[in-house]
């Protein structure tokens, strides 16, 4: 079985998934053949259903619901992939019912918490990094990936736009508003011969940003904002999704900005803060509008 998951976890990578799902495969599918292995199963012959519920059985209670999702993911997924192998006889997942993913609300920033985070980014030891890279973050929602996969080159200065490498290797282009420009022009100043193909953050050893690397970034910067709330890179991109709604951009050209796939994942977006939907209501309802 560990022959086949790694040739699975290989398939993946050169399928482009990013590095983040590939992870949490990995130690998804680890925890399932360390399993196999106790029970003196780890072969292909034992990824079967029963096997399956009795993994799922033996998870710790205090796992989340999405956390149990994402390993049926990736153990239907390696699945798939062996039954185009022809490695297995029948799919386990065909009489295995699929639960639902349980919905949660994005957790964003509020506008103060938002400046006070990129305000803090500019006081670091790395200030013109830290500055540019916040800012861009927040201007175009990008995810961890996108963000570290740049280049210089995909930054259009002329136009406003990034040119960003999203889920399934789709390209897309997003605005970039003007602070964020200026601060990665400023950051750029600071780098000795930046050439266009280099990649547009590095870390402090001069190499390409990591996802590991952006997540360490956060951290620190929102306790040096001194933020009571667990901040990561998404937290700007619910942010930036959050405000745009709330100030009247529409769902289809949100959608496109994020890289959804469907309407339906931009729409968790709808939410909206209280103060504002206050607001609306004192405005729309009949009985408070003034004589």
């Amino acid at each position: 079985m560990d022959t086949w998951v790694q040739a699975f976890l290989l398939h993946l990578e050169n399928k482009n998934f990013s590095a983040n799902t590939v992870k949490s495969y990995r130690a998804d599918l680890q925890e399932f053949t360390d399993y196999l292995s106790k029970r003196k199963q780890n072969t292909l012959e034992a990824f079967t259903s029963p096997v399956i519920r009795s993994f799922l059985a033996s998870l710790p209670q205090d796992y989340a619901r999405n956390t149990v999702l994402r390993k049926i993911a990736a153990l239907r997924s390696l699945a798939a992939f062996l039954l185009r192998q022809g490695k297995l006889a029948r799919n386990p997942f065909k009489l295995l019912p699929a639960p639902k993913r349980e919905k949660l609300l994005p957790k964003f920033l509020t506008l103060p918490e938002t400046d006070r985070l990129i305000n803090a980014a500019g006081n670091t030891h790395f200030a013109a990094r830290d500055k540019a890279l916040f800012e861009l973050m927040y201007s175009s929602g990008l995810r961890r990936s996108e963000v570290t996969g740049l280049k210089i080159r995909d930054v259009d200065f002329f136009n406003g736009v990034v040119r960003v490498l999203g889920k399934g290797n789709k390209e897309r282009l997003v605005p970039v508003t003007d602070e964020a420009l200026y601060a990665i022009k400023y950051y750029l100043s600071t780098r000795p011969n930046p050439q266009p193909q280099d990649a547009l953050f590095l870390n402090a050893h001069g190499k390409p940003l990591t996802g590991d690397g952006l997540a360490f970034i956060f951290k620190n910067t929102a306790i040096a904002a001194h933020l009571a709330r667990k901040v990561t890179p998404h937290s700007l991109r619910h942010s930036f999704a959050t405000h745009l709604l709330n100030n009247g951009c529409d769902l289809r050209s949100l959608q496109e900005m994020l890289g959804h796939k469907t309407l339906a994942a931009t729409q968790v977006y709808t939410h909206v803060s209280l103060d504002k939907l206050k607001s609306v209501y004192q405005h729309a309802h009949p009985k408070n509008k003034e004589n």
